[in-house]
């Protein structure tokens, strides 16, 4: 078993990679839902969303965000009466995010709409919210803090970013099946995905159970670097690192990460990288990290699955 911590796009493309080379009795995906927030009375999950559109084949490539072949008659007619429409959901995604919310409102829980909504669009692998109960992002900025989708959609991620807090995790509730791994014997790798290290992979760190599973594991964790030849290749990564003190490169996420990630997958723009990751103690792969298509996904995830498999053997041995 492997488990993929994901979030936003380029977890999402390695998580189609992975579910190409892993059956789903081996593969589970812990996603962010620290994007998370209420609009228009509506739940709505961005992450859980983009990685089971994209696992579904049904993802918008060029937006990053949303279904394709999208329309938008909703919006339109929101725009023709004054409403908000600074966060764009199109009636495919309305429809998913009416059925998501309408259960929630019964009760059920988050991890089992998500499971539900998922094999309706013929994804048969687990995809795991990282808590059942809200944890929010909310990103520290000059001028005071504000919620995640208020700085990332509505302001462009255009403030300066002093840091971040995400609230509700101290009290989050892991997902039933999410404890079961996290207490099984049988987890080979954890996977870090290439996926913004602040805002889709710190939220789901922030959970005390995920933390001090990860913490005293005997299993080695694997991370894909977010950044190549210096820049992010989606999102506001590189902007946010700068803003922090770090430095915008592989080795800047691997120092962020510090001791917590055991070996490192950087790409081949990176490869004058390797030598001081590894005399920081860290193994790495070089390989091309840049997904392109589907195909692009399956190669970097077979290297990733060979390379977290050789060192869980290196660990045994």
């Amino acid at each position: 078993m492997i488990v993929a911590l994901a979030g936003g796009v380029g977890g999402a493309r390695l998580a189609v990679g992975l579910t190409q080379v892993l059956s789903a009795r081996d593969l589970a995906i812990v996603v962010n839902t620290g994007d998370d927030f209420e609009h228009l009375g509506l739940t709505i999950c961005p992450d859980l969303d983009t990685v089971v559109y994209t696992l579904a084949g049904v993802n918008n490539a060029t937006n990053g965000w949303g279904r394709a072949d999208e329309t938008w008659s909703c919006m339109q007619t929101l725009a023709a009466l004054d409403g908000e429409t600074w966060f764009k959901i199109g009636d495919r995604d309305l429809a998913l995010n009416l059925m998501r919310t309408e259960a929630l409102r019964r009760r059920t829980p988050l991890s089992q709409v998500t499971r539900t909504l998922a094999e309706k669009l013929g994804v048969h692998h687990r995809v795991l919210p990282m808590s059942e109960t809200p944890v929010r992002t909310r990103v520290r900025t000059p001028d005071g803090e504000l919620e995640f989708q208020d700085y990332f959609v509505r302001l462009r991620c255009e403030p300066p970013v002093l840091g971040f807090r995400f609230t509700g995790a101290r009290t989050a509730r892991v997902p039933r099946e999410l404890q079961k791994l996290m207490a099984s014997a049988n987890i080979e790798a954890v996977v870090v995905c290439p996926s913004n290290p602040y805002v889709s992979v710190a939220p789901i760190l922030s959970v005390p159970a995920v933390r001090t599973w990860l913490r005293t594991r005997s299993f080695p964790i694997i991370g894909v670097a977010p950044i190549v030849g210096g820049a992010a290749l989606k999102g506001p990564a590189a902007k946010m690192m700068r803003e922090l003190g770090a430095e915008v490169s592989a080795l800047g996420v691997v120092r962020h990460y510090g001791k917590l990630v055991d070996g490192w997958v950087i790409d081949r723009a990176d490869a004058s990288l390797r030598t001081e990751i590894e005399s920081a103690g860290r193994r790495v792969v070089v390989t091309d990290t840049v997904m392109r298509d589907r195909a692009g996904s399956k190669r970097l995830a077979r290297d990733v699955v060979k390379f977290a498999r050789s060192l869980a053997k290196a660990r045994a041995g």
